[in-house]
């Protein structure tokens, strides 16, 4: 048999019946687009968290109180924790690859102006917010560089919290009362969008020092520390870990990198995206079932072609070729019609649905054609086998 005798013999069992192989081509497509359209969306919100996480930069290493791991000692010893101070922070300060500290607070209040008032997220923070995060100040300046248990009543607004408190009007030396307390506004931040929901916006940002009163508060919530590029950050937590277990008289903190934070969530992020994948990989397996039941049919109903092709010297290897060629060719076809309606789909629901993250990451998209051809491969091999061991005197005898 000849290269082209086997392609058009291929060709030609698949359209003579063009229905049952649109059909069989279809339970494949819709298991490519499943993958594709799932992996895309797994993909996309796993690109938008890292995302958020990275917008603060990756020179960050944050530590919070308390420690992670289990000591095995009593639950009393849990109230011997000392809280996170300033005075840590002002101590984190002198180590030599640290370039600046802020020390959070959080907390939520009603901040008023004449007649309008909002209740918003507080932030007590340092003056070294715009470098260690990231942030650019609008109009007026941060927060100045005063003693953090004596600082000015400075307030610095959110781009949205100026514009609901002052509309077009300059928020510039206006005053405004945060929980009863009068603050001077002296600058507005540039727009920062939001992060995992949470408006940086719609914030407020006052001293660290006059949040931890106004809120009742022992200790911040968290310190964070800009470090250099060239840091040796192995070395650098080591020294942050003696440091502050000589003021704290025992490790009662934690150390938290930002590389590790997105390590650990690009870890679970990508077990999401392989999850969904796999689920779409169950249409896949049907599609291959319905590859299987249409070939094995096939074989039943060409038993007398498959004898005169033995009888006219076709080898076993060639029938079985024969076979195994609609079944790539059906798998193939499906495959390709499911990378184009995945692919298009996921870019409708991204231009429908602007908020949704949706990435179609090709590596995925090669290696779901690639399983459809497999799956064609495998589903076909059955039926096939089958009809390169029949008999041609008893293949031709059949009706």
């Amino acid at each position: 048999m000849q290269a082209t005798d086997f392609i058009r013999l291929t060709l030609g069992s698949v359209f003579s019946q063009h229905l049952r192989s649109f059909l069989t081509a279809l339970g494949i497509a819709v298991g490519v687009a499943a993958v594709v359209l799932l992996t895309s969306i797994g993909e996309g919100v796993h690109r938008f968290v890292l995302a958020e996480f990275s917008q603060f930069g990756t020179n960050i290493l944050a530590v919070t109180p308390g420690k992670n791991t289990t000591f095995g000692m009593s639950g009393a010893v849990i109230n011997t924790v000392r809280p996170l101070t300033m005075e840590d922070a002002e101590a984190l300060k002198r180590i030599a690859d640290v370039e600046a500290v802020v020390s959070v607070v959080q907390g939520n209040a009603e901040v008023e102006f004449g007649k309008r008032s909002r209740r918003t997220m507080i932030i007590g923070a340092g003056h070294a917010v715009p470098a260690v995060w990231q942030m650019d100040v609008k109009i007026g300046r941060f927060l100045p560089d005063d003693d953090p248990r004596n600082a000015r009543a400075f307030a610095v607004l959110g781009s949205k919290m100026a514009d609901e408190l002052f509309g077009s009007r300059s928020p510039l030396g206006e005053i405004v009362r945060i929980a009863s307390e009068r603050f001077r506004v002296i600058g507005v931040m540039e727009s920062k969008g939001t992060m995992l929901g949470f408006d940086l916006d719609d914030t407020l940002f006052i001293p660290a020092g006059r949040a931890l009163e106004m809120f009742n508060r022992e200790g911040v919530m968290e310190t964070d520390l800009l470090y250099r590029s060239t840091a040796n950050v192995e070395q650098l937590e080591e020294q942050i870990s003696r440091l502050m277990q000589a003021r704290h008289g025992y490790e009662d903190f934690t150390i938290i990198t930002q590389e590790e934070m997105l390590e650990t969530l690009g870890s679970i992020l990508d077990i999401l995206t392989l999850a969904v994948g796999a689920l779409g990989g169950i249409s896949l397996l049907v599609g291959g079932v319905g590859i299987l039941t249409i070939m094995s049919i096939a074989v039943n109903e060409r038993t007398h072609e498959i004898g005169l092709l033995r009888a006219l010297g076709t080898r076993r290897r060639q029938v079985l070729g024969l076979f195994l060629g609609e079944a790539v060719l059906l798998s193939a076809t499906g495959g390709f019609a499911g990378l184009v309606i995945g692919a298009g789909g996921a870019a409708l629901l991204g231009l429908a649905i602007p908020a949704l993250p949706v990435h179609t990451p090709w590596y995925f998209v090669l290696l779901a054609e690639l399983m459809a051809v497999v799956i064609g491969v495998i589903a076909g091999v059955a039926p096939a086998r089958r009809a390169a061991s029949l008999d041609p005197v008893e293949a031709l005898r059949a009706e």
